[in-house]
């Protein structure tokens, strides 16, 4: 897939305008001829091109909601990253922390009080951490002085949702991904959808022939938030 992935400067809103065309194009290409493909999309911004991804496979009359994701596994890269340099964990992906909302700044929530194994975050360090997994892409293109962005991280995190995805397609069990998607076509997303008020919303979801969603206990769930206030779903 060929899209733009954003230059210093550039605000999302940018590369809606450049990526949202190809990502349409692209997907028209999809709905006629291979309609019951799983659909990986990682085009920036996802918050927008997974919707109009979702609008244009609807319009064709071949839209899965089970094949359908939007690629949000590089925030959830991050996260296990820069907790890992906190807790010196040698191997940060051995971490699991799940990271929900959307996949763009502000929206990008991640959930360290529901990481496995546990882990013990300083409190001083929390804001700044919160900060580096919602804005890491900011800090590569900054990095960079203009020359790319966080190309080789993105290639890797859209590698390992794409291999999660074949292993469960193939029958192994309890793989479960964080990833964008349109809740109300997916097992237990509903309710999700009603309390948040958004119908496309990255949450954890065990992949497979039969695409369900991991609630994370849902009716306890909190998200935590930069400036460690809460919102309680249930």
């Amino acid at each position: 897939m060929t899209f733009h992935t954003g230059k210093p400067g550039m605000t999302r809103d940018d590369l809606f305008k450049i990526n949202a065309g190809i990502v349409k194009d692209l997907i028209v290409a999809c709905s006629k001829y291979c309609p019951d493909a799983y659909i990986l999309v990682i085009s920036n911004p996802v918050n927008s091109t997974v919707p109009i991804a979702a609008e244009v496979l609807k319009e064709a009359g071949v839209f899965n909601p089970k094949k359908l994701f939007g690629v949000t596994t590089l925030d959830v890269v991050r996260a296990e990253t820069f907790v890992g340099e906190i807790v010196g964990a040698k191997d940060p992906s051995k971490l699991v922390i799940p990271v929900v909302g959307g996949h763009s700044g502000n929206t990008i929530v991640p959930l360290f009080s529901q990481a496995k194994p546990a882990v013990n975050i300083p409190s001083d360090k929390l804001d700044a951490l919160v900060n580096r997994v919602q804005f890491g892409g900011d800090e590569v293109v900054k990095a960079k002085d203009g020359a790319g962005s966080a190309t080789l991280s993105m290639a890797y995190a859209g590698f390992r949702f794409a291999e999660a995805l074949i292993k469960a397609s193939k029958g192994e069990k309890g793989i479960v991904e964080p990833t964008f998607v349109y809740l109300p076509g997916v097992e237990g997303g509903d309710a999700i959808a009603k309390a948040i008020g958004c119908d496309f919303f990255s949450v954890p979801v065990e992949l497979g022939v039969s695409t369900s969603l991991i609630l994370l206990n849902f009716s306890l769930l909190v998200i935590e938030s930069p400036s460690r206030s809460s919102l309680t779903l249930d």
